[in-house]
């Protein structure tokens, strides 16, 4: 696995001390005899004791502080602060302690600048930020210093090399200061980014998780939904064509059995055996969800007209048909859901009413087509009891207002006892 950035750097601060001490140690060894002499080497071989001990003890205490806290090696004050967290009062003092030897060792041999630089490195790591630029400062004045020639200036030239290099080191050191704070704060605001991001697409995932169950129960729901649709379809097309059929039958059978002769009973026997084939045909087309037979080659206008004629010489009632507005072409369903409503109603008509007269009227009235289907029977009153036409099965007057809502229309009953019934269907034009 390859090695991070952050990585180098923790490693860097961790063992450049002893590398850059140990270099700036061997030139000063060869530079000894021009700018020390014994008790100055006596001195130096103190101070970089005492160099080493302040490196041994403060790395002894990180990895103490990390095996007690679990911080990691981005502990603030060993290494690059990469958490939050400010450095402490522990890491000031060593920031200073070492400062203050490598001044020390520099002011013996410039040539121990070259361990005194590591200030520029770490001091904003060591330091809080209001004393960030007082490390960097002293820091350049030891590299002023050295660069200078030595510490402390012994002329007024090296005093002028001392004050310029000390302005360019300052300078130098402040700036690159700043340019790192700020590509540490990118950094952080890009690892906040990138965390808030990755939060985004865990909340994300949750929600595609909880989306995906929803559309597997809607599914689910739907699947039950048309599976019950598809069952009171059935239902409706059972109770209006074998139901009405086979009550039809029933009619003409009684009526053939209480005929005098056989000649008076063939006629009713002749319209059973109609009703039954027809019935059986309806059946057979309801199940595969076709068009009524009564609309393969007609219109509804046609179809209506031809069931009204039909109804009315089977049950004896006066019956008138009539088409107001203009025609206009409909979808199949909507011609479909017409014709058996209005089935429906004369069938119910025929069983219950006892009217004399009856009318069905289709008004074509702009954006939505009106079936009106009137009788002059007894009436009911809607409020008491099951609805008219409701043998059981309930496909009466709710089986008509369940074919027109599945059509985005409506059903309206008039009637009262006594005063005859009106049958309103309303439905758009353009369904569905």
């Amino acid at each position: 696995m390859p090695i991070t950035v952050e990585e180098r750097w923790r490693q860097f601060f961790r063992w450049g001390p002893y590398g850059l001490l140990g270099i700036a140690a061997a030139i000063a060894a060869a530079s000894a005899d021009v700018f020390m002499d014994r008790t100055e080497r006596v001195a130096a071989g103190v101070l970089m004791a005492a160099v080493l001990l302040l490196h041994v003890v403060w790395d002894h205490r990180c990895r103490r502080v990390v095996a007690a806290t679990g911080w990691g090696p981005e502990l603030p004050g060993c290494g690059p602060v990469l958490v939050p967290g400010a450095p402490g009062p522990a890491s000031v003092v060593h920031f200073a302690l070492r400062t203050a030897l490598a001044f020390a060792l520099t002011w013996l041999n410039p040539f121990f600048a070259i361990y005194a630089c590591v200030g520029y490195f770490d001091a904003t790591h060591l330091l809080p930020r209001r004393l960030s630029h007082a490390g960097l400062l002293v820091t350049a004045v030891t590299m002023a210093g050295s660069q200078s020639g030595s510490l402390p200036p012994t002329s007024l030239m090296q005093w002028l090399a001392f004050g310029g290099l000390f302005a360019l080191n300052a300078c130098l050191a402040v700036g690159f200061s700043h340019l790192a704070t700020k590509d540490a704060e990118k950094a952080a605001e890009r690892a906040a980014t990138i965390a808030e991001l990755g939060r985004a697409n865990s909340r994300l995932e949750q929600a595609l998780a909880e989306n995906a169950a929803l559309q597997a129960q809607l599914l689910l729901q739907a699947r039950e939904a048309g599976v019950a649709d598809e069952r009171r379809r059935l239902a409706a097309e059972i109770h209006d064509t074998i139901a009405q059929g086979l009550t039809g039958v029933v009619t003409q059978l009684q009526a053939a059995s209480a005929a005098p002769d056989r000649e008076r009973a063939d006629p009713h026997l002749r319209r059973a055996a109609d009703l039954a084939r027809h019935s059986l045909g309806e059946a057979r087309r309801s199940v595969r969800n076709l068009s009524p037979v009564a609309l393969e080659h007609d219109t509804l206008p046609e179809a209506l007209r031809k069931t009204v004629t039909e109804w009315a010489e089977r049950t004896g009632v006066d019956t008138r048909f009539t088409v107001t507005g203009t025609e206009a072409p409909l979808h199949d369903e909507v011609a479909a859901t017409l014709l058996r409503i209005a089935q429906e109603a004369l069938s119910n008509a025929g069983r219950h009413s006892g009217a004399a007269r009856a009318g069905v009227t289709l008004s074509y009235m702009g954006d939505e087509i009106t079936l009106d289907v009137r009788d002059d029977g007894r009436g009911f009153d809607p409020l008491a009891g099951p609805e008219r036409g409701g043998d059981g099965g309930g496909f009466g007057l709710a089986g008509m207002r369940a074919r027109a809502e599945r059509l985005a229309g409506s059903v309206a009953v008039e009637t009262a006892p006594g005063e005859g019934t009106a049958i309103s269907a309303r439905v758009p034009l353009g369904a569905p």
